[in-house]
């Protein structure tokens, strides 16, 4: 008896048992039934991994098209430039956010002010060693500072664990260690000073005693603005000087300090220059599809319509030209130029010659017209993920996909249906066989028996 088998259109191996002298023919038969039944459905197998690569091709080109969407929105939202603020003395330092107005000011300092600092008494017990001893040996302390009183918890017995305790306390206060005794002789004492520029109170009690002395005692920082004969008094180096404006007195001055706020566009050039590397990267995703050479999209429409919504943002222009120094009327005169290649570059230079007023009117915004608005709602006609092209075709391939993935699973029950009858009725055929072979044998070795080989009777 022998044993074979076939390959399924699955790539499975189906069993054949034959003891007949015809077992491999039959095997050669239930072989190429079931590849022939197994066509269409490798067909369709072929179909839905195109189908798939077609889908992973549109989503990298969805996910190129979404960031130069987002490097249009990045332009826009920096067009009207970002106040920056400047100061004509490093004895002040100033920054503006996005609510600061254009405009100038003038800042005198007269006091940069100072903060309270308290030392731990003398005669309290004498650390030598911050991280075993203390001034104290509580672990419950109030701190009380400008007559407001805090319990304090030290996690620990040591100088350094109540200094821990005191910074996490939020009041105010920052403490450190200080050592005012030698090297040879350490004396490490608890310091304690505010965070404000003012006349503060600090003390620590260790519910026995007050365990603090002030060393200093602060005063606020005073300052005039704009010329004003009248002081105005901070506890705080960092003052507003108007809204969305703050400044940092660093020094006194002996005459007023300029401080302008003026809008700055150089984060409108860098987003204008991110803008043409996210265009570069749509045209290489697009060209990957492309030629004889090209990916899973090659020749499909979808390739042709984003190719056109890139051209239309290359060539965008007003329509009208002003000859005016400074005027933009295309992206060329903003410095963004592509090259035979199709490849956008950013000249700053170009920028900086145009006039600002013109490049804002070219530029517009996503949602107020120009080049900004265009080129978003073309973008938004792709990209949308509801009703955008990129996403219909993909969800046209997942339809095609699914419908084939059923077609291959109805194909794999009829293949394994098919296959089941014929390795039963050629199993049934090859026994028949084999019987009859067996058979055969039989009576040609009885006659052989009977009368030999040539045929006479062997017979007593």
């Amino acid at each position: 008896m022998s044993t074979s088998s076939v390959s399924s259109g699955s790539g499975s191996l189906i069993p054949f048992n034959g003891s007949s002298t015809y077992s491999a023919d039959f095997q050669t038969v239930l072989n190429n039934a079931v590849n022939s039944a197994s066509q269409p459905m490798i067909a369709l197998q072929g179909d839905v991994t195109t189908l798939q690569s077609q889908q992973s091709a549109l989503a990298t080109l969805d996910t190129t098209f979404i960031s130069l969407q987002s490097a249009i929105s990045s332009v826009s939202a920096a067009v009207g430039g970002a106040p920056n603020a400047s100061t004509s003395s490093s004895a002040v330092s100033a920054t503006a956010d996005s609510t600061a107005l254009s405009g100038s000011y003038s800042i005198q300092v007269d006091n940069l002010g100072s903060s309270t600092t308290a030392l731990s008494n003398s005669g309290l017990t004498t650390v030598t060693d911050p991280t075993t001893g203390n001034i104290s040996s509580s672990t419950n302390y109030t701190l009380t500072v400008n007559g407001v009183a805090d319990s304090i918890t030290s996690s620990g017995t040591s100088l350094e664990d109540l200094v821990s305790a005191i910074n996490a306390s939020g009041d105010g206060v920052q403490s450190t260690i200080v050592n005012v005794g030698s090297t040879q002789s350490p004396d490490y004492r608890l310091s304690v000073t505010s965070d404000n520029l003012a006349p503060d109170t600090i003390q620590l009690n260790d519910g026995t005693q007050n365990l603090l002395s002030t060393l200093s005692t602060g005063t606020n920082a005073q300052y005039s603005v704009n010329g004003q004969t009248s002081t105005i008094s901070s506890n705080s180096d960092n003052v507003t000087l108007s809204p969305g404006l703050t400044v940092q007195l660093t020094q006194t001055t002996t005459s007023p300090v300029t401080v302008t706020v003026s809008q700055s566009f150089s984060g409108l050039e860098a987003a204008l220059s991110n803008l043409s590397s996210a265009y570069n990267s749509a045209v290489n995703a697009l060209a990957a599809n492309r030629g004889e050479a090209g990916g899973a999209l090659t020749g499909d429409q979808i390739v042709y319509q984003l190719t056109d919504v890139l051209n239309s943002l290359a060539t965008y222009s007003t329509g009208t030209y002003s000859t005016t120094a400074g005027s933009v009327n295309s992206l060329s005169d903003l410095g963004l130029s592509v090259d035979e290649t199709g490849q956008m570059s950013f000249d700053s230079t170009t920028y900086s010659e145009a006039n600002s007023a013109s490049i804002q009117q070219f530029l517009g915004t996503t949602t107020t017209g120009g080049f900004l608005e265009t080129a978003n709602n073309n973008l938004q006609t792709m990209t949308d993920p509801n009703t955008g092209l990129l996403q219909g075709e993909s969800n046209t391939l997942q339809t095609e996909v699914t419908t084939n993935n059923n077609e291959i699973a109805d194909d794999q029950t009829r293949i394994s249906d098919l296959t089941t009858n014929l390795q039963s009725e050629l199993s049934a055929a090859d026994a028949a066989i084999a019987s009859l072979q067996s058979q055969n044998t039989y009576f040609q070795e009885l006659f052989q028996a009977t009368y030999g080989t040539n045929g006479t009777s062997t017979a007593g």
